[in-house]
């Protein structure tokens, strides 16, 4: 059972309440959220209902010859959407591949098109431009319920929110760029599955328990109908927490799921029987279940974060046209997700650049700067 607690201040006092319709506090201001079970199978109109300001409506419609109601386009009117982005990395606060670099850049060009905009990640260090907004959430991981508090900076347009906790803080501190998955490279931290389990928790309470105001054109919390992008297998129980803990609630009834793969040769296989670690309904174990031939983590039957992601999310996106046709070409180029991939229909989306960041006429790594006109 999660809980927001909040301080006497959330950012702005004018903001501070959290949508009527999912608020209900004890005498010690614990604002209760779901821990139940359930699916949502249909996929229908959006409407911005509790956005505290009008952001116009979203459209998803179905493509004829998918599986499951799954979503071929996303249209939007008015303000823009209310997208929420949750990754294990986010450039430049912490960054070892394209992943931080997706994540760093695409937003503010999103923002820039008119859309509010989150990113959730991990608070991997004392990042000095994100301050501490004051509120905290208690979270059910494993068998223990822990704390995270959530740090905040508003830059180019876009709500940059940091889940802290010492799972995060005390493990990397200071190597940001070596030791967010392991003590050192090719070697994982032994509970990996609940320090994402907890960012993504985290990442699902965020729009609902932050009211932030630093946006000239948005205010407030971002409500409940918000389309979460998730990236690749470190958020992939976003879609399958969304659904088993909220929806089946009542709650983010027209919020969805979109599940980024950015490579699969990273799955996020465990053990089979620590799918009790997950605190998900059996009901979804088989969403979860997956045989392969290696002995790692353990010899046979095993749980597969990246397969429930794609079989849990409203729509699955890859990083280019060419990579969506070639990981659902093979088994070997698939990693063995190939016919989940070919099941659900993936998109494939080019990456783009980010040209403040790769800006050979400011970057500081370049001694000799250049242009065009050089």
């Amino acid at each position: 059972m999660a809980a927001v607690l909040t301080s006497h201040m959330v950012l702005s006092s004018a903001h501070a309440k959290c949508p009527t319709r999912v608020c209900k506090t004890d005498s010690k201001n614990r604002i209760a959220t779901p821990d139940g079970l359930g699916s949502l199978k249909t996929v229908g109109m959006l409407r911005m209902k509790s956005s505290p300001v009008p952001v116009g409506r979203l459209v998803i419609t179905k493509a004829s010859g998918t599986e499951g109601g799954l979503p071929s386009s996303i249209t939007s009117s008015g303000k823009g959407m209310n997208l929420v982005f949750v990754g294990a990395e986010v450039g430049p606060w912490s960054k070892t591949g394209g992943l931080g670099d997706v994540l760093g850049g695409l937003p503010p060009a999103l923002a820039a098109l008119g859309h509010r905009v989150m990113t959730v990640c991990p608070r991997y260090d004392q990042y000095a431009d994100a301050w501490d907004t004051n509120v905290l959430v208690e979270i059910r991981v494993g068998d223990r319920v822990e704390t995270v508090r959530f740090f905040h900076c508003y830059k180019r347009g876009v709500d940059r929110v940091f889940v802290d906790h010492p799972l995060f803080l005390e493990r990397v501190w200071g190597k940001t760029g070596s030791k967010i998955y392991g003590p050192v490279t090719g070697i994982d931290y032994g509970d990996n599955q609940l320090r994402f389990s907890l960012m993504c928790q985290a990442a699902l309470e965020a729009p609902r328990a932050l009211s932030l105001n630093n946006n000239p054109y948005f205010s407030g919390p971002y409500g409940e109908d918000v389309i979460f992008i998730a990236n690749d297998w470190h958020s992939a129980l976003v879609p399958c927490y969304l659904k088993a803990n909220y929806q089946s609630r009542g709650l983010y009834k027209n919020a969805r799921a979109v599940f980024c793969i950015h490579n699969t040769l990273y799955q996020g296989r465990y053990s089979y029987s620590d799918f009790r670690l997950l605190n998900l309904p059996e009901e979804m174990k088989a969403s979860f279940d997956f045989m392969d031939g290696y002995k790692k983590p353990v010899v046979g039957r095993k749980i597969d974060w990246m397969k429930a992601g794609i079989l849990e999310a409203d729509r699955v996106l890859t990083v280019s046209p060419y990579y969506a046709e070639e990981i659902g070409s093979s088994v070997a180029k698939g990693v063995e997700l190939d016919k989940i991939i070919n099941r659900t229909g993936i998109t494939g989306i080019i990456n783009g650049m980010d040209v403040q960041e790769w800006n050979p006429s400011t970057d500081k790594f370049i001694d000799v700067k250049y242009d065009a006109a050089t």
